[in-house]
């Protein structure tokens, strides 16, 4: 199934959320607004506002702060997007040149800046400290994460558990956090309320693996990213880790020195990495990942929305972009 299908049941929702965001970008200060647009407007796949808004509706939500709250959301992983392209060096994203090569880096680390604090500003209106506390705890977690992604940087010894910890604070940590304020905003039971986060968590870490994954096997057309970024950044993400713990000595060699310089050949690690069984692997770990999301549901009532949250178990692993 295609994401707009996935999405169909909250569609109205996604509208509301999008004129949010418009909306709460205004700003006196021109440049804020242009850079704002310019990375929103790129689009992408709005993955953690769509949990917020799915998990919210599969347990009866019918007010309007579910969209806020998704807002918020995005502003938060707009504002890490900004501040991953200016740590990371990069020069595409969704499929055109990213914020900092177009702006600048100090540019685009203020407003990344600006865009956190207007998430804050935004999640006091929802007037629930439990809310705030789970949203500004992902925060602290996803910086955490970063830190621990820094450090792993250029370190062909990083292990599968060392790189997965990294996901789950960076990447899985703000979906976790989106399905659980859906959850609270809907008055959800504490067994409902930790399934969500669960499930959050689970899909959030399928989604990043996955990634892994098409860094080695997609087009950069499809993907809107350079394939191969994460080699030439030095990161030791799965698909490396995992050729290093079952590779030759010559594909460990050639993955080695990759990861040290960030100027490998990228063909020949590549060929090792086909060689291997390191993209199935990877992918295997992510379908485990979106099973115990779909376990997790199972504290839900039946309704389409469940359906729905069901479905994205299969599109996280299934994807090609």
């Amino acid at each position: 199934m295609k994401l707009p299908e996935l999405l169909a049941p909250i569609a109205d929702d996604m509208k509301a959320v999008d004129a949010v965001i418009r909306t709460r970008l205004n700003s006196d200060v021109m440049l804020i607004r242009t850079i704002g647009e310019y990375i929103i407007g790129a689009g992408g796949k709005r993955m953690r506002p769509a949990l917020l808004l799915m998990m919210a509706r599969a347990l009866g939500y019918q007010g309007t702060q579910h969209c806020l709250l998704a807002a918020v959301v995005e502003f938060i992983h707009t504002a890490t997007l900004l501040h991953d392209d200016v740590v990371d060096e990069s020069e595409l994203r969704r499929g055109r040149d990213t914020a900092n090569a177009v702006f600048g880096n100090a540019a685009s680390v203020l407003v990344g800046d600006y865009l956190y604090s207007r998430a804050f500003e935004m999640m006091v209106e929802a007037d629930s400290m439990r809310i705030m506390s789970i949203l500004s705890q992902a925060t602290t977690v996803i910086a955490e994460g970063e830190v621990l992604q820094l450090l792993n940087v250029h370190d062909p010894d990083t292990s599968q558990e060392r790189y997965l910890q990294v996901v789950r604070y960076k990447t899985a940590k703000l979906f976790e956090a989106a399905a659980q304020v859906g959850a609270v905003l809907a008055g959800a039971t504490p067994e409902q309320e930790a399934a969500a986060a669960a499930y959050g968590r689970h899909i959030g870490t399928a989604f990043q693996l996955v990634d892994d994954v098409l860094d080695y096997s997609g087009e950069a057309g499809t993907l809107g990213k350079n394939v191969g970024d994460d080699l030439r950044e030095g990161k030791p993400t799965l698909p490396l880790i995992r050729v290093m713990e079952i590779g030759s000595p010559e594909q460990r060699r050639l993955v080695r020195e990759a990861i040290q310089t960030g100027q490998g050949d990228f063909d020949a690690v590549a060929a090792a990495i086909r060689a291997t069984d390191a993209l199935d692997h990877t992918r295997e770990c992510a379908r485990i990942e979106a099973g115990l999301a779909r376990e997790a549901l199972a504290a839900y009532p039946v309704s389409g929305y469940r359906e729905s949250l069901l479905e994205f178990c299969a599109f996280a692993v299934e994807r090609d972009r």
